[in-house]
């Protein structure tokens, strides 16, 4: 699994942006983004092969960014269960909780991109270590412990 996707927005409902990197701050989250220096939700993350699968069922493609999610892989199931660590080069993130899909989705996406992106948008993650994320790394997850 590795990041091949970068979005950062300056505040709410303003236009995502796409990033080659972004500095991670250890209980802030990441510079420039409108959830830096919120308490839980640091960064946001979805998998491209899940959002692959939502426009199969949508019947037409969308860009990864239309989400507003912050990280994206290029595979796998994005771990939601709290607890679980995942390890993006140095920064560490701690998973907080299911990304659930907004209805705003049918709006930025298309019609029934909500329902689409049920149980495949991702999980909002608190970050652990500072450090840089940049598209291309690879992307670790460790379960929670006992």
């Amino acid at each position: 699994m590795k990041v091949v996707a970068i979005h950062l927005a300056p505040a709410t409902r303003l236009p995502v942006r796409a990033v080659e990197s972004v500095q991670a701050e250890a209980g802030k989250g990441l510079v420039g983004d409108r959830y830096h220096g919120t308490r839980h939700r640091h960064v946001t993350m979805q998998s491209q092969e899940f959002l692959d699968r939502a426009a199969e069922d949508l019947g037409y493609a969308f860009d990864s960014g239309a989400t507003r999610r912050n990280i994206t892989v290029d595979s796998g199931e994005i771990p939601t269960q709290p607890g679980t660590r995942v390890r993006i080069g140095d920064v560490e993130l701690e998973v907080v909780r299911v990304a659930a899909p907004c209805r705003l989705l049918d709006d930025s996406v298309g019609p029934g991109a909500a329902a689409a992106l049920r149980r495949r948008a991702g999980s909002a993650c608190r970050v652990l270590s500072s450090g840089t994320i940049r598209v291309g790394t690879a992307v670790e997850v460790n379960p929670p412990g006992p």
